[in-house]
């Protein structure tokens, strides 16, 4: 009898102290906390760059069908096929890590057709003599405005990468270096500058 209860407590012993191995217990942090294998930095990465890139690739197909000039389409069918190249590297590289891509509540692109909204309708007392103007809606499409905001958003993106080059994770960094010089030429190509040496 004592012998069958040495044996039983060694089994239950042996089944307890397996089932808390580190690995075990890693996986189980990962499955039930949400957390990731990437530092703060290298998170905060994922969560910019993956919430610009699919609106930039939604905006520059809309920017290439629209009626834009020749400088525009060049452009955004370069954004459109760089960023579009980008995201499933971003999403399997994200996976690995236990980045959780797509990012929800990223804001999608949607096109507003309206140049203008429809006129205000207030009552104006006699001795106005201003009338009521239509609203402008400040949201059209055009070339200028895409282009701004095509410089503004690769500037954000391209310091998120310049960013996670210098990170302290190999694969992150190496994925980083290999994509910068392809996103400099493209920053420069819609008219932003790169200013070498800088540092802030």
């Amino acid at each position: 009898m004592k012998i069958n209860s040495i044996v039983a407590s060694v089994l239950c012993a042996s089944a307890f102290f397996v089932s808390c191995s580190n690995k075990k217990a890693e996986e189980n942090q990962v499955k039930y906390t949400h957390t990731t294998r990437v530092d703060g930095d290298a998170y905060h990465f994922f969560q910019v760059v993956g919430t610009k890139t699919p609106y930039e690739v939604q905006y520059a197909a809309y920017a290439n069908s629209a009626n834009s000039s020749a400088k525009v389409k060049e452009i955004s069918a370069e954004i459109e096929k760089v960023y579009g190249d980008l995201l499933p590297q971003l999403d399997s590289l994200a996976t690995k890590f236990f980045v959780d891509f797509p990012i929800r509540g990223a804001e999608s692109f949607a096109a507003h057709t309206e140049t203008a909204a429809t006129p205000v309708s207030t009552a104006l007392d006699s001795t106005s003599s201003v009338a009521a103007q239509p609203a402008v809606n400040a949201h059209a499409y055009s070339d200028d405005a895409y282009l701004k905001h095509t410089q503004h958003e690769q500037a954000i993106i391209l310091d998120q990468f310049t960013r996670l080059s210098r990170n302290t994770n190999k694969v992150l960094r190496d994925f980083a270096a290999d994509k910068l010089h392809t996103l400099e030429e493209l920053y420069k190509k819609s008219g932003g500058e790169i200013h070498e040496g800088a540092h802030h």
